[in-house]
């Protein structure tokens, strides 16, 4: 087994996710499923073009037709969603996109390669190269009655509900949306509009991470507390988030200090550790816990820098994973850095990055953890392995998703 202090962030993250229980799922209405995590597959109630249909305007006609000289006569015409009228032997037929092409038709000529007289059509040259089924969608050629158009932890974005909607599914399997509690740790901490003295902060953890976890369909922070620096009090606040909320996220306390209460809290409320200071920079003393009904827990430091990127690099996938996402893990874009250094680290470092209109990433110049003012210009961060160096192409993180 890999010691904690050994493990990669990908191995930390989904030995926690291993123990982690999904989220119950609810029956709401399509209207209402937007950005929202299926529970279960919708299958196709029938094929996918429901017949064949014409795949743009022009005329049905039958392989037979094609190099004659004279006209062709033509009998009435097809209209998407009207029933195709009676063949005419010899004839051909005007369609329009998405009409159903009768099955007495061999393909479907486009308008522009057609002499339109009232009642009869000349083929052009331009025809003699057609092929039998041309311009024509064949019946479930994009999906057969029954098979599954969305798989279970797909998340309904508008394509999908495009999908949905076409095959009938007014009424969706989706995961119950999860219920977040963030606890901010802190003696030095006051609101954001409050007076502070040198050795006060004005609480940005809270706005961050409620800021990252924010415009999310499927997930809801339902409170943002700060809890003072307090053993008892940490203790029993916890207990609480953890009876309300089905995951709990904390910042701050989660070192080695004196005053790093979030560890013995989490074991008052039997919850179990699954890793704690992994080899990363910034935010090295994260925890992650789970309880023993599979709710996480995780502990972020402090410092502003760690606890963001804690949060996009660690929290956001495994609540993604809670609520029942296929692709809660999925491998970041990778980028190339313009002007990288040559300082190397024997920890997997997460550096500040921003992207120019070019699509050029660059380093942000960063004083550290506690500088905000870096973070506020940056992007996101790459991750570059222990001990390389290098313009990459590292992974990269962007702030929101």
């Amino acid at each position: 087994m890999i010691e904690k202090s050994e493990k990669t962030p990908d191995q930390a993250i989904a030995e926690l996710a291993d123990r982690i229980a999904p989220v119950a799922s609810e029956t709401i209405s399509l209207a209402n499923a937007a950005g929202r995590i299926l529970s279960q597959p919708i299958h196709a109630d029938r094929d996918s073009p429901a017949a064949d249909v014409s795949a743009m305007d022009g005329y049905a006609i039958r392989l037979t037709d094609l190099g004659r000289d004279e006209p062709l006569p033509v009998s009435g015409e097809i209209a998407p969603g009207h029933p195709t009228p009676d063949v005419q032997p010899g004839h051909a037929m005007r369609v329009f996109t998405g009409g159903i092409v009768p099955q007495d038709y061999d393909l479907v000529v486009k308008r522009e390669e057609t002499q339109e007289s009232p009642d009869s059509i000349r083929l052009l040259p331009a025809t003699a190269n057609c092929r039998k089924g041309e311009n024509i969608r064949r019946q479930g050629e994009n999906a057969s009655q029954g098979s599954a158009i969305l798989q279970a932890g797909t998340t309904l974005h508008a394509g999908a509900i495009a999908a949905a909607a076409n095959f009938g599914a007014s009424q969706v399997d989706v995961s119950r949306v999860l219920q977040i509690t963030i606890l901010v740790t802190g003696d030095e901490l006051h609101d954001v509009d409050a007076e502070v003295q040198p050795w006060q902060l004005r609480d940005s953890n809270g706005p961050t991470l409620n800021a990252l976890l924010s415009g999310k369909n499927w997930l809801h922070v339902r409170c943002v507390d700060r809890v003072v620096d307090n053993q008892q009090g940490l203790a029993e606040r916890l207990a609480a988030a953890i009876e309300d909320s089905d995951a709990v996220i904390l910042t701050g306390g989660v070192s080695m200090g004196d005053y790093d209460f979030v560890p013995d809290a989490i074991g008052q409320n039997d919850g179990e550790v699954i890793f704690h200071r992994l080899p990363i920079r910034p935010g090295k003393p994260i925890l992650g816990a789970v309880t023993a009904a599979g709710k996480p827990i995780i502990g972020l430091p402090g410092n502003p820098v760690s606890a963001a990127v804690g949060c996009r690099r660690f929290v956001l996938p495994l609540l993604s994973r809670q609520a029942g996402k296929r692709d809660w893990l999925p491998p970041a874009p990778r980028v190339m850095l313009d002007d990288p250094g040559t300082r190397t680290l024997p920890l997997h470092w997460f550096r500040l990055v921003q992207i120019n209109d070019q699509g050029r990433v660059s380093l942000v110049p960063s004083k550290g953890s506690g500088d905000l003012v870096s973070m506020a210009a940056s992007d996101g961060f790459t991750e570059q392995p222990p001990n390389s160096t290098g313009p990459g192409p590292w992974p990269f993180w962007r702030w929101q998703d």
